[in-house]
């Protein structure tokens, strides 16, 4: 009988290692199926502006040479476009498309630096002839550089920039109205110092003056901002855009969103729903190769510039080229030189200009402190 009752026993041990190898299969394949489960939302949120690269392949005979290998030069494209889910409330949709943020982002090869260039949206430049979404081609002319976006789209934005600066635009991003809001919380807010307060009606914006925590509807009324604040330029607009995004980038970098799946996540929903990209870029894929390569950049070398300029000659609420220093800027992009921010440093190593040559560069960097 003992022998007997005895025998059971060992039979009901050895399941265990067997329930518990289940289990962890289980818990495994579950974690897999929530992993691909993101991975298809997160990549499905991009959207694809076949239209774009199908319109370039027309003009790829006119469009410059990539002068440097594995250096890349990316068109930001923030959009007014009135007719998106909950922008109606920043004007009345009149069927076109405008463009008040544009930036040249470059990445130099090797992940040593990032330059992101901002182009003045009443820059006047040399428009080539473009046809628009309504299939409808709008003469080549002289004028304001936002004028490329509202007559040919992207495609005719980075026509634009290719024939200013001579340099190769790899890939473009449109960002619009709502995505930028949804990006900012998704952050939990971008942290500044005003100055002085703002009272802007147009902007939908009210703000005190000192620190603070600007969260999606707030931000968006900020950077977009004029009239209300400083001198009421574009100039002045551009460099708070540039003061934001510094910011922004700081906050991102942060091993408070990085490193915290929790906050990750909405960060990269966020994003990648707010996304009009180019075929290379389409993909969670491309833009992980992408950030991977942008993410260890320290952040004194994350530098936000303007183009140099200075009032048109004809009319002063327009905006012209500082010449040569214009031209300065674009070779050493162009070439994959760094591009410093300060006037007052040494020549560079590789025989280039010196910084103080290139007179006209206003800008930051990501390193500073917004609010120190």
């Amino acid at each position: 009988m003992t022998t007997d009752s005895s025998e059971p026993a060992p039979r009901r041990r050895r399941r265990w290692p067997r329930v518990l190898a289940l289990g962890v299969a289980l818990l495994v394949l579950s974690a897999a199926g929530v992993g691909w489960w993101f991975y298809e939302r997160l990549d499905g949120n991009i959207r694809t502006d076949t239209r774009t690269a199908n319109e370039l392949k027309k003009y790829e005979a006119e469009r410059p040479v990539s002068v440097v290998r594995d250096a890349q030069n990316i068109l930001l494209i923030g959009s007014d476009n009135r007719g998106g889910k909950g922008n109606g409330k920043y004007g009345k949709d009149t069927g076109t498309q405008r463009s008040d943020t544009t930036i040249l982002l470059h990445l130099q090869a090797g992940g040593k630096s990032a330059t992101a260039v901002s182009i003045p949206r009443d820059l006047m430049v040399d428009i080539p002839a473009c046809e628009g979404s309504d299939g409808k081609r709008a003469q080549a002319r002289f004028a304001q550089f936002n004028w490329a976006f509202e007559s040919g789209g992207a495609a005719c934005s980075i026509r634009t920039v290719e024939k200013l600066t001579g340099i190769r635009v790899d890939h473009h991003m449109i960002v619009d109205f709502s995505g930028f809001k949804r990006l900012v919380n998704a952050v939990g807010g971008v942290e500044m110092c005003l100055k002085e307060p703002v009272d802007d009606a147009e902007a939908h914006l009210k703000l005190p003056a000192g620190r603070q925590v600007l969260h999606g509807e707030q931000a968006l009324g900020y950077v977009r901002a004029r009239y209300s604040i400083g001198d009421g330029s574009d100039t002045e607009r551009i460099g708070r855009q540039q003061e934001f995004l510094s910011s922004l980038v700081k906050k991102v970098q942060s091993n408070g969103v990085l490193l915290n799946p929790a906050k990750l996540y909405p960060v990269l929903n966020a994003a990648t729903s707010s996304l009009t990209t180019d075929p290379g870029l389409d993909s969670l894929k491309d833009l992980y190769a992408l950030v991977r390569g942008v993410r260890d950049i320290p952040r004194d070398k994350i530098r936000f510039l303007t183009i140099p300029r200075q009032p048109y000659t004809y009319n002063k609420n327009r905006d012209e080229l500082v010449q040569p220093d214009a031209d300065r800027l674009f070779r050493q992009l162009r070439l994959d030189r760094p591009v410093p921010v300060s006037h007052a440093v040494t020549a560079s190593a590789g025989g280039g200009p010196k910084a103080a040559d290139l007179t006209g560069y206003q800008g930051t960097t990501a390193a500073r402190g917004i609010c120190e």
